[in-house]
Parts: structure tokens; C-alpha cells; sequence
């Protein structure tokens, strides 16, 4: 399916307030805390639904995007636990199932990512979008809002390297970037052609991601100039906040 490219023009906002509550279980609780917010989450990803995007501004429409994306991506990581399976994976249809219908359309998580979110051409998302894996982004302990987007985006990026997304081997002259910038690191290399499948070099990849790096980091990438290599991911179920 075609997906209608994001145009917002409106002047538009949106409140957050029942991912904040569901963001406050799993906080309290990890992952159990999923099993009493099924509901919140359903009834937000309906209010939503109820909220044409385009009537938003640009940073509105982009938060409501990863919020929404967020949420249904907490709802299948619910999905995962409740029946056992060790990684949202083993959930039928996972990505590829039509879970919102938002303006007259039917979309899918991989939908609201590539056809919506990486159409606002910030390659800052991939460090704020979850999956509900160990190797994923942590959450926010807040949604992301219109007027604070910019400064959640780049402290996302910053702790997602910090985080483990960045291990620096001084020793072996090594920087082990995550998956995630194999897979999209043409976002990074060339934001302006987002959504981008094309393959960017490894060097190109980590001299775009430095601008996160603590600065240290930063002074040992462009001294040493370090092999770059890639990490394995870990789909195992997980959902954690930052």
C-alpha cells in the first residue's frame, strides 16, 4: 500500500497525557506494568486516530507521529508478553498489521515509520522510536511534545549511544555502532533523500552519528580513526525507560 506522504500546515497541538500515565507503570514496574495500561493505550491510540495530523504544526505532527508509533509499538510488546513469546517477532502480522486507521488510512507500525516518520527527513528519530527489544532505543519517561521536540530528539541520541548504541574499544581501535545504523545509515549520510535504503560507508555513518558522541568520543573518532563495525541485535522482548 502506498502511503500518502505528511504534509502538516495547520498550527494545530496535542496533548499526551495517557502515554504519560502508561510511561509512569512501566517506569514503576518494567514490563508488568504493560498489563494494566492495555487499556490507556488503546484509548489513546483511538483519540488519536480521531486527529488529522496535517492539522498540526511540523514539530506537533512529528511528536504525534513517534508517540503514536511508541504506543503501538508498547501495545505489541504487550501482545508478546501476555502470550509468552520471548520477542514481539513471534506476534502475528507484528509490524506489517494495519493496527490504526488515521485520516482515511489503515497503517501499519512499519507504515507510520517509513511512510510518515522518516518522511520528516530527522534521522534523530531512529533514536526515539522503540520496538520493544533489548537492542532498541530506550523509551522517555515523557512523550515527546511539539514545542520540546528538538531537545528531546537530541538528548534521545545522545543517550542511545550512551547508552550502549556506541561501545568505543580504544584498545583494539574499534567503535561497535548498533544495528540500526547498518540498516538506516543513509538517514544519517544523506538526511535530505529520507526515507533513504541506500548503503552509506561505515566512516560516513560514524562521522554523521559524532555530533551525539560525548566529546571525548568525538576527539578519539577523529584521531584514531577507528574500524567501524556493527552489532548484533537483540530481538529478546523488552521495553525499559531511560
Amino acid at each position: 500500500m502506498r502511503v500518502r506522504r505528511p504534509a502538516p500546515h495547520g498550527t494545530g497541538t496535542v496533548a499526551h497525557h495517557e502515554l504519560a500515565g502508561t510511561l509512569a507503570a512501566l517506569a514503576g514496574r518494567g514490563m508488568p506494568g504493560l498489563v494494566g495500561q492495555r487499556g490507556e493505550l488503546g484509548g489513546y491510540l483511538g483519540r488519536l486516530e480521531r486527529i488529522d495530523p496535517d492539522t498540526l504544526t511540523r514539530d506537533e505532527a512529528l511528536a504525534y507521529w513517534v508517540n503514536l508509533y511508541n504506543a503501538g509499538a508498547l501495545l505489541l510488546a504487550g501482545d508478546a508478553w501476555d502470550t509468552g513469546a520471548g520477542t514481539v517477532l513471534r506476534v502475528p502480522g507484528a509490524f506489517d498489521r494495519r493496527r490504526v486507521r488515521v485520516a482515511g488510512e489503515r497503517l501499519s507500525l512499519n507504515d507510520v515509520e517509513h511512510g510518515k516518520i522518516r518522511r520528516f527527513r530527522d534521522p534523530r528519530i531512529h533514536g526515539a522510536l522503540v520496538c520493544g527489544s533489548v537492542s532498541c532505543p530506550t523509551l522517555r519517561s515523557e512523550p515527546f511534545t511539539g514545542d520540546g521536540l528538538a531537545a528531546q530528539l537530541d538528548d534521545q541520541m545522545r543517550a542511545f549511544l550512551a547508552g550502549g548504541g556506541a561501545e568505543v574499544d580504544r584498545d583494539a581501535g574499534v567503535l561497535r555502532l548498533s544495528r540500526i545504523f547498518l540498516w538506516f545509515g543513509g538517514d544519517f549520510v544523506r538526511p535530505h533523500r529520507m526515507p533513504t535504503w541506500l548503503p552509506a560507508r561505515r566512516s560516513a555513518v560514524a562521522a554523521a552519528v559524532a555530533a551525539w558522541l560525548p566529546a571525548a568520543g568525538r576527539e578519539w573518532l577523529d584521531r584514531a580513526e577507528p574500524r567501524i563495525e556493527f552489532q548484533r541485535y537483540d530481538w529478546g522482548l523488552s521495553c525499559a525507560i531511560a
